[in-house]
């Protein structure tokens, strides 16, 4: 179910369709349909597509993958970008991924790999053309019971653009709020030297009977004062917000069965960023966000600049992990999800 962006060629990703953006003729072109001709055979391919043509701009057809990795090739013609008709070209583009991947659930495909359709020759201003796709895939994997792993393959980090605002905001905060390796070095050699100084010698001389006491406890009572296990506090968490299971795991971009892994098993430990999906999805405060995290031993840190980030969008209370996945691969981190 999950959907993620990677960097990647296209005509080179082993899953069982990807999408070739086309014309409605169906012949090679430039960009990414020819590499998809070249890498597939032409000749093999043109002759599969010639029965199939012409299509309608936001159709989808499928003909086989041939010499590709993938299983199958999806064509979908994309609309050519018209300022003057941006409405009826938006509703176009979005027809283009809804078709194919309605197309590929019919066929029961689980995975397909999409470029980002329109946004090169035919002039679909970028940032935009990563909107309606996010939209257009989003919308499907809300609204069907597919597990099906989705893919935008960019080929590089000129083609993937997202709005101005919202890379100057996060650049803002990361300047007031990140602190560097080197920082953090001086910060912990300040507060080592401090513990040392004799002051705090003297006062913590004081406190042998606090740390007798302590020392002294049995083992049985400490851990009889261990905190409910994370996968009982997340249940707990999503039954507070009103939430289902479904609601839960779609909004965070995770499928289902690692979801079920969490809600079953009290000794399994999910990855970080799949505990900050969760946070996502629940739409989660920064304070509940630490105490979830907290419950599988991990912590935000203004140390790292991935955590950072994620801060910025929960304190801007922009929960969409589309966006928040887009600016974590703007600057090659890794996204949240499965």
């Amino acid at each position: 179910m999950p959907f993620h962006i990677i960097r990647q060629d296209i005509t080179k990703i082993d899953t069982d369709a990807i999408v070739n953006a086309a014309n409605t003729s169906l012949l090679a072109g430039g960009g990414v349909c020819g590499a998809i001709f070249k890498a597939a055979g032409e000749r093999s391919l043109y002759s599969a597509c010639k029965k199939l043509a012409p299509i309608n701009t936001g159709q989808a057809v499928a003909t086989s993958g041939f010499k590709l990795p993938a299983k199958y090739i999806i064509h979908t013609a994309g609309p050519i970008y018209s300022a003057s008709k941006a409405k009826k070209c938006r509703q176009q583009l979005k027809d283009c991924y809804l078709n194919s991947l309605k197309l590929a659930d019919s066929m029961g495909l689980t995975s397909i790999a999409f470029p980002l359709i329109s946004s090169g020759i035919y002039g679909y201003p970028k940032a935009e053309a990563l909107e309606v796709a996010q939209e257009a895939i989003n919308d499907f994997l809300q609204n069907s019971d597919s597990d099906m792993e989705v893919l935008l393959a960019v080929f590089d980090q000129k083609s993937f653009e997202i709005s101005t605002n919202l890379l100057d905001q996060v650049e803002s905060y990361i300047d007031q709020n990140y602190v560097d390796q080197s920082e953090k070095e001086d910060i912990r050699y300040r507060s080592f030297t401090g513990m040392m100084s004799p002051s705090f010698v003297e006062s913590a001389a004081k406190s042998d009977v606090f740390f007798d006491d302590l020392n002294s406890l049995p083992l049985d009572h400490l851990l009889d004062d261990l905190e409910i296990p994370f996968n009982e506090y997340l249940l707990k968490l999503i039954d507070s917000k009103g939430k289902t299971d479904s609601d839960v795991y779609k909004k965070a971009n995770i499928d289902r069965k690692l979801f079920s892994k969490i809600r079953s098993n009290p000794d399994y430990t999910p990855r970080k960023r799949t505990i900050l999906a969760l946070a996502f999805a629940l739409e989660l405060t920064l304070e509940e966000t630490q105490e979830l995290l907290e419950r599988a031993g991990y912590a935000l840190s203004h140390a790292k600049k991935f955590d950072v980030i994620i801060e910025f969008f929960i304190q801007s209370s922009r929960f969409n992990i589309f966006e928040v996945n887009d600016v974590l691969f703007k600057y090659g981190l890794p996204g949240l999800g499965s």
